[in-house]
């Protein structure tokens, strides 16, 4: 308050106790106003709008760095995730796709060995992880889709599946997704929003981004530096969200091996009784070692 002037009338205590408990109040609306535009930047820095709680975990712009917001507020926000579908336990058995639920625990329980030895390779933060085959046919697609499922048994996890394989893509038909655009779409255009080739997938606190518009030479793509930026933002925006890049078998095409570079990690899988163990190591030394975790046996 501005200082009185010395010809100026002292207030009398009932006039002084009103302006005191008039500039409590605009403080009081003043710290309001505070919280309620704290609430709604965090809003849009997670990309969180009322009427579509499906984009809550989409950042809405490239962000290089960790950010500012809160993991209470992303576990927070991570429990109230919606899915627009859900994908019944008949549909996830004919899909081949594991469920908490699920009566195959065989099955359950080595996709959760594999993600217990991830996470405790990692220290228990979060990655970016490639899968790749030895060989065509050998099951990368189911090994990276279940992988991913498994992460998104954690409530207070979530999971992002990345379709880089744009020769023969296959997580939309597996998981009965429509998608209007996709990766190689958002690649193409600086201006384009995650937001926009983020799918949910019917499996709580799973999303997919599916490969998008195919293209000739999908290497020229992954070794862009928008792709650098891209995964450097979905790994560092939210630090409870793993992420798993189902790519061309390591065999076929250079895809794996530039993605690794970008990305934690790498896994190669080998189809049970299709090639030989000499196959399977020269696929194996392919990856960088320092980023190589090891391999999968599939069938």
């Amino acid at each position: 308050m501005p200082e009185q002037r010395n010809d100026q009338p002292e207030l009398d205590p009932t006039e002084q106790r009103s302006e005191h408990s008039d500039a409590q109040d605009a403080r009081s609306a003043e710290e309001q106003s505070f919280w309620l535009k704290r609430k709604e930047r965090l809003k849009q820095e997670l990309g969180h709008f009322d009427e579509d709680d499906s984009r809550m975990l989409v950042p809405s712009s490239l962000e290089l760095g960790p950010g500012a917001v809160d993991k209470y507020v992303i576990s927070k926000q991570i429990v109230r995730m919606q899915e627009p579908r859900r994908l019944t336990p008949d549909d996830l058995d004919e899909r081949r796709i594991i469920y908490p639920e699920s009566r195959n625990r065989a099955l359950v329980n080595r996709f959760r060995d594999l993600r217990t030895k991830l996470l405790e390779l990692s220290g228990g933060n979060n990655f970016t992880l490639v899968v790749s085959g030895a060989c065509s046919g050998a099951g990368s697609s189911f090994v990276a889709l279940n992988l991913a499922a498994a992460f998104a048994f954690d409530q207070a996890k979530t999971a992002l599946i990345i379709d880089c394989n744009l020769r023969e893509p296959s997580l939309h038909t597996t998981l009965d997704v429509l998608p209007e655009t996709g990766l190689t779409d958002f690649l193409d255009d600086p201006d384009y929003d995650i937001a926009r080739i983020l799918y949910p997938t019917g499996i709580p606190r799973l999303r997919l981004i599916p490969a998008g518009s195919r293209r000739e030479t999908p290497s020229e793509f992954f070794t862009s530096f928008r792709m650098k930026q891209f995964l450097q933002a979905v790994r560092r925006r939210y630090p409870d969200r793993f992420i798993v890049l189902d790519t061309a078998p390591i065999s076929e095409s250079p895809d794996a091996r530039i993605l690794t570079e970008l990305c934690d990690y790498a896994m190669l899988v080998v189809p049970h009784g299709k090639i030989t163990a000499t196959t399977a190591e020269h696929a194996a030394t392919a990856f960088n070692p320092d980023k190589f975790v090891g391999a999968v046996i599939n069938g």
